[in-house]
């Protein structure tokens, strides 16, 4: 019987399909223009802006008078006001160094005890709105006794003062609807406060490409 023949040294073996793929992808050579890509360089963080501090700053204030005029519209404020600019004027009228002063009523305590409630039912209107309809009528009825015991309620002035506080105290709401004139001035400033925040965000949004393009030829 013939033996097989071996194979010759420069012959070719049985054709591999899995390794001639591996033979080309271990004959590709990188192009230079690959080899010369390398990692994106990592953007540089912007520099803080000095108008930072400068907008917040102004952000504040623009924002502080809105917020004391909350907290004036939550609570009959002007009531509580008048009822105590009454209670010290009448308080004033005792004490004031005046060359005639009118002695009428019960002098002594009585005389200092009714504007001195006047004053505390004025402080605690403000500072204490749900109980406003009581200290109203405690700072009416107050009011009304000054007539007799503090000179003539403070030369009528006090008096009044202390009347026309605890009734605007009494009849305030805090549901009321704003009135037609004040309702469009906080418009007004709401549109004032909205196109002042849609500038400053322009002019940073102008600033930012701005500092891109300083930037970009020191980091190339």
């Amino acid at each position: 019987m013939a033996e097989p023949t071996p194979p010759r040294a420069g012959s070719a073996g049985p054709a591999d399909p899995a390794g001639s793929g591996g033979g080309e992808a271990e004959g590709t050579v990188p192009t230079p223009a690959a080899a010369a890509v390398g990692p994106e360089p990592e953007p540089e963080p912007e520099p803080a802006s000095a108008s930072a501090p400068t907008t917040g700053v102004a952000a504040a204030v623009a924002h502080a008078r809105p917020v004391k005029r909350d907290w004036r519209g939550q609570r009959p404020f002007w009531g509580g006001l008048l009822v105590t600019l009454g209670g010290a004027e009448i308080l004033f009228t005792l004490r004031a160094p005046l060359p005639v002063v009118l002695h009428i009523g019960m002098q002594g305590m009585a005389g200092y005890l009714v504007p001195a409630v006047m004053v505390l039912c004025g402080v605690l209107i403000i500072f204490n709105p749900a109980q406003r309809l009581f200290y109203s009528i405690m700072a009416v009825l107050a009011s009304l006794a000054s007539w007799l015991t503090s000179n003539l309620g403070g030369f009528l002035f006090g008096m009044l003062l202390g009347v026309i506080g605890a009734c605007v105290t009494f009849g305030w709401q805090p549901d009321q609807p704003l009135r037609r004139g004040r309702a469009r001035r906080e418009q007004r400033k709401a549109e004032r406060r909205k196109a002042e925040q849609r500038k400053s965000e322009q002019r940073k949004s102008e600033q930012r490409p701005a500092r891109g393009r300083a930037a970009g030829p020191a980091g190339v």
